[in-house]
């Protein structure tokens, strides 16, 4: 299910009830397209996320940790001067529209009372973020600016007076008491989710396509009501059927086994935890994934040049045996010849024909092949250890690699760390002033069926945290075998079959094999983990592990995010 405007009501609805009469107490602007307003309501603190990302716009309360950027943008400081301390008076649809205002009360800089307006309207690459005065209707800042050349209807600029987004000539379903649907229902022109999709207003394909397969099995009335009184409780379900989809309430039209959450917060980020963020991760990224893309290609390279030099140490022995052939009959070659033909007495004395340098003695030349034979061999040795030592870097920079696509945002830092660290990225010295000791990000945290927790690192730093420092000796340790993961932790000694299996996913789906079937997964107690001298982040060796195989989903995955009610 898309953000429509089914979805964007129960949404309001939830929000409203946890937010409203909060007050203001922080603003950042962690990504280009998203503001995180922290609001203390009900002696709590909720960081509300607003989203005018172009795929994944949407409005939500968030507990995916993110980073407060150094440097605010231009609209989080126009945030900061008029939000600050305001408090949110009201949040509501705009009819059954993808359209959110949320209007605060506050004072200006004379005292005077002030009303302000954030408008968050959720319309795919046309989604923004305004901040209006109320008191003036005028824009004060946008999240993204559109001049009057991108868009001719109204202009989207700090100065201008704000216009509404275009009205549609479509009714509001939940206002609506005429049973309109009765005659779309008797109209056989359109399959009937088309029909209400250009009658009612907010109805995404998937709810119109939920609302017309209601209303044709049984008493349509019964129905229509019966699926609006759910929207009042919704029960935030995702599908996970060829792709993941999500919806307010359970629908029956969508494909695979569902999932309910507790509230529709907690369903989005389940629902975007991968998506959203992966996106991010990318964006943010993009200098680390350039640099690595760029020693791995170097690496490649390396290993492929020193394979061919490693099979032009197979001719050592043809030059040994040349030279070994001429010592013998060096009484047959005479000075000055180019060549000579001699019998191979490794080869059943067939003629072998061997090249000679005419400004050297025959006793030279002989030298001169044993020499190159010689050259050769300690080559054999010198370049099985480069290959061992490149390859063990390229399997190095490659599990780097793994980890930023499997990376949240706040995992870039360490990840960027642990590259300088290593050397293979510049530090930017900033002044004079000591460098800040390293703080690692904290481990992801999950829950098995049973409520027993769950450890995931997502980087190397942080797996050395976690396995060497913060787990437990009698604590189980999970990984991906043979290939580049996480270390998996279960926050138990003795955990049951199921919640092996659970970490043992999680384990396989934070690794390379994510995309796999059958994954095999190591698994063993803490108190065998050991990290050799000298050894790069996140490498350990262990002994008398046992294996299971899973195959990772994202549904499982979504669902032990969540910590269950027991």
């Amino acid at each position: 299910m898309t953000f429509d405007g089914i979805f964007t009501h129960a949404m309001a609805d939830e929000l409203s009830t946890l937010l409203v009469g909060g007050r203001v107490n922080k603003i950042t602007q962690p990504y280009p397209n998203e503001v995180i307003l922290g609001i203390r309501a009900q002696r709590k603190n909720w960081p509300l996320l607003l989203s005018a990302h172009p795929q994944y716009a949407r409005v939500q309360i968030t507990q995916i940790p993110f980073e407060n950027p150094a440097v605010p943008t231009n609209f989080t400081m126009s945030l900061r001067k008029y939000l600050a301390a305001a408090s949110l008076q009201k949040l509501e649809q705009v009819d059954n529209d993808r359209v959110l205002h949320l209007d605060f009360a506050t004072r200006d800089e004379l005292g005077d009372d002030l009303s302000l307006r954030l408008v968050v309207e959720l319309m795919g690459r046309h989604s923004n973020i305004t901040l209006v005065n109320l008191n003036t209707g005028k824009i004060l800042d946008l999240i993204r600016h559109v001049g009057a050349d991108q868009n001719r209807y109204r202009l989207l600029m700090p100065g201008a007076q704000y216009v509404d987004p275009p009205k549609q000539d479509v009714v509001d379903p939940f206002k609506d008491d005429s049973r309109g649907y009765r005659e779309l229902m008797k109209t056989s022109d359109l399959p009937l989710e088309k029909l209400l999709q250009r009658h009612y207003q907010g109805l995404g394909r998937d709810s119109a396509q939920e609302l017309a397969t209601r209303l044709q099995n049984g008493d349509a009335d019964a129905a229509w009501d019966g699926f609006f009184e759910a929207l009042r409780q919704p029960a935030a379900t995702i599908a996970a059927g060829k792709q993941l989809q999500f919806s307010a309430i359970p629908y029956e039209t969508l494909a695979g086994a569902q999932t309910q959450y507790p509230t529709l917060s907690a369903m989005l980020d389940a629902f975007y935890a991968g998506k959203a963020e992966h996106d991010r991760v990318q964006t943010q990224g993009g200098n680390l994934i350039h640099v690595l893309k760029n020693l791995i290609d170097k690496d490649e390279k390396k290993q492929k040049k020193l394979a061919q030099t490693l099979k032009s140490t197979e001719k050592a022995d043809d030059y040994r045996i040349r030279g070994e052939v001429l010592t013998t009959y060096l009484h047959q070659v005479q000075r000055g010849e180019t060549a000579v033909t001699l019998p191979n007495f490794y080869d059943e004395e067939k003629p072998l024909t061997i090249a000679l340098s005419n400004q050297l003695s025959p006793s030279q030349n002989a030298q001169k092949y044993f020499a190159k034979y010689q050259k050769l061999r300690n080559a054999v040795a010198f370049v099985h250890e480069q290959m061992a030592k490149n390859q063990e870097e390229l399997d190095y920079l490659t599990g780097i690699m793994t980890e930023i696509e499997l990376a949240s945002p706040k995992d870039l830092a360490d990840i960027k760390t642990e590259l300088q660290q290593g050397g293979y990225l510049k530090v930017q010295k900033k002044g004079k002033k000591p460098e800040k000791r390293v703080k690692v990000s904290a481990p992801d945290e999950f829950y098995a069926s049973d409520g027993t927790r769950i450890w995931v690192g997502k980087n190397n730093l942080q797996n050395d945290q976690l396995t060497l420092r913060k787990a437990q000796k009698t604590d189980i340790w999970l990984h991906a075998k043979d290939v580049p993961g996480s270390h998996v932790i279960i926050d138990s000694a003795k955990p049951s079959d199921k919640t092996l299996l659970e970490a043992a996913t999680l384990a396989a789906y934070f690794s390379k094999n994510r995309d796999g079937s059958n994954v095999w997964v190591d698994w063993i107690e803490v108190k065998k983990i050991r990290k050799p001298n000298g050894a790069k982040p996140g490498f350990v060796v262990y002994e008398g592990q046992r294996t299971v195989a899973v195959t990772p989903e994202e549904k499982t995955v979504a669902k032990l995010r969540v910590k269950p009610t027991l």
